[in-house]
């Protein structure tokens, strides 16, 4: 990985706090880590060197599992092994301690007062867009007065919350104080780092918004539509290939009781892509065993296969259920009618809310401009104004406010499930056209 102006101004920076609002495998966390290791093997005199005699540095993640995942490993073999102190790596502690009296440990930050109790000179905050807001005033800065220890706070931005705040203030402070100011600003794009060919695959596979924040480090504003992507353009005229694979997409639902039925096709944007072909809307008192009932009514004479996708949560049997799992219901069901046409595509897990939300933004945009997803309006009117009036959490870094409109989320959830599973595994396409055959 090769080093940019940006990077050498960051390790040479005057300011005892520095804010690295970074894209993506751009070398942030790979400096810091470096950075420590430094300090910790400085001698008295030594530009990197702490006033005190046993200096104290950490490297700190959101949760411990993760900082030992970043950091742990990694930092055993930068530190030389004639200057580890006999004894002096802790696998319980995740601490290093070294012959001239200095240590290095690596802290989770799922419990910040863990960081208290011990003077620190320096400390590295990965991912602190991640960490709990009111860590940095209650429980890092006061761990830092008696040394006048340092911190750099790292990570790709998440929203415009407190590593926002924190990276304005510091930016401000730098403009008007310049080298005197106490806090320093350092960017950089991870174009400026990777490979072209790695940056073009994150275009197509992220949308624009998602592809601004993990990979140019932006303090992206999600407030408003959740599913920024999905505009005019992303609304025509489908077709309908009965031997060819459709999907049944479900959120499992009483008011109203949806599913979201989709076939990979030419588009009229030009790619192959999804189309959503249909849907079931049920506004009141549904339950799944009429969603599939509907289903039966309006695609029973489908000639190709059907895949299943949906909320794996409604796979939890419950005592109150006789009937069943809804899972089970949709089994019990679909099954006389479509026998071996049925193809379950349902995970263990459902996926992180945002990964699910990024999934359907991608398909009907991406960063390198592809649209890839289209909607039926005269087939399916409830999905698209389903995806033109989801909101976002006020304040909140891109989760779906819930509470904006009860009749709303459902179906974009459903279709969310579907693009999730076959468009999202680390950032690579996994199903072709080929895979739902031809016309």
């Amino acid at each position: 990985m090769r080093s940019i102006e940006e990077q050498e101004a960051y390790i040479n920076s005057p300011h005892r706090f520095n804010v690295l609002p970074c894209g993506r495998r751009s070398g942030k966390t790979e400096f810091a880590k470096r950075k420590i290791v430094l300090c910790a093997m400085a001698l008295p005199g030594d530009r990197w060197a702490s006033e005190f005699p046993d200096p104290h540095y950490a490297c700190a993640a959101p949760t411990r599992d993760q900082a030992k995942r970043i950091y742990w490993e990694d930092l055993k073999r930068l530190v030389p092994k004639k200057l580890v102190r006999k004894g002096g790596i802790s696998e319980t502690e995740l601490t290093i301690t070294t012959v001239l009296n200095s240590s290095i440990s690596v802290i989770g930050m799922d419990k910040p007062e863990r960081i208290e109790g011990s003077p620190w000179d320096g400390i590295v905050l990965d991912e602190f867009a991640n960490m709990k807001a009111q860590a940095w005033g209650a429980n890092i800065r006061p761990a830092l007065a008696d040394r006048r220890g340092w911190c750099d706070l790292i990570g790709v931005p998440e929203g415009r919350n407190h590593y926002y705040t924190i990276a304005e203030a510091a930016k401000a402070e730098m403009a008007e104080k310049g080298l005197l100011s106490e806090w320093g600003y350092f960017h950089w794009v991870s174009s400026k780092v990777l490979p072209a060919d790695e940056i073009l695959s994150a275009k197509q596979t992220l949308d624009e918004l998602t592809f601004q924040q993990e990979y140019e480090g932006s303090f992206v504003n999600f407030l408003g539509r959740a599913y920024y992507g999905f505009t005019e353009k992303n609304k025509g005229k489908l077709t309908y290939d009965p031997n060819a694979a459709i999907g049944f997409c479900f959120d499992f639902n009483v008011d109203p009781g949806v599913a979201v039925i989709v076939q990979e096709q030419d588009l009229p944007t030009e790619r192959v892509g999804t189309g959503v072909i249909g849907e079931v809307y049920i506004p009141q008192n549904s339950n799944t065993e009429l969603v599939c009932r509907r289903l039966i009514q309006d695609w029973g004479k489908h000639r190709g296969d059907i895949y299943i996708y949906g909320d794996a949560s409604g796979g939890m049997r419950k005592t109150s259920n006789l009937a069943g799992s809804d899972w089970d219901i949709v089994r019990d069901v679909l099954k006389p009618v479509f026998g071996s046409q049925l193809k379950f595509r349902v995970p263990r897990a459902n996926p992180p809310e945002r990964a699910r939300v990024n999934s359907v933004n991608t398909r009907c945009k991406n960063a390198a401009g592809d649209l890839r997803l289209v909607v039926d309006v005269s087939k399916a009117p409830h999905v698209a104004s389903d995806l033109d009036g989801v909101r976002t959490v006020e304040g909140g870094s891109g989760e779906i406010d819930k509470k904006y409109d009860a009749s709303l989320t459902h179906l974009s959830d459903a279709l969310g499930y579907y693009t999730y599973y076959e468009y999202s595994n680390g950032g690579a396409v996994i199903i072709t056209r080929a895979y739902y055959g031809s016309k």
